[in-house]
């Protein structure tokens, strides 16, 4: 029993050495990425988009995002218009992710990111 909890405190430990340092970015970034294409932005957006964040954001930022932007109860799932978009961004509650968010969306839309 006590072979096991070292093992997992040992997996822990470099799990969370790895996000700390960054090894782990390429693997946040292609998860962004694929929540990003869920979501209905295409591919070649959704990879600059998913680069730039990963790059400014931290993993507690990111999961806000998700969590804000997710529909609740009574929410569409998609095909909503501007007026859902503002309200879910409000409930992210995090002014440095909804900037980063949006600026990424906008310079890579126009070639930029």
């Amino acid at each position: 029993m006590r072979k096991l909890l070292i093992g997992l405190l040992l997996i822990v430990v470099l799990g969370a050495g790895a996000l700390f340092s960054g090894l782990a970015n390429p693997l946040v970034e292609m998860r962004v990425k694929s929540a990003l294409v869920e979501s209905g932005i295409g591919e070649k957006r959704a990879e600059c988009m998913a680069e730039r964040m990963v790059d400014r954001l931290s993993l507690g930022q990111l999961w806000k995002l998700r969590q804000g932007m997710a529909p609740q109860e009574g929410e569409p799932e998609e095909g909503y218009g501007l007026g859902e978009l503002v309200k879910r961004l409000r409930r992210v509650g995090d002014g440095e992710a909804v900037a980063v968010l949006t600026t990424s969306a906008g310079l890579c839309t126009i070639g930029l990111g």
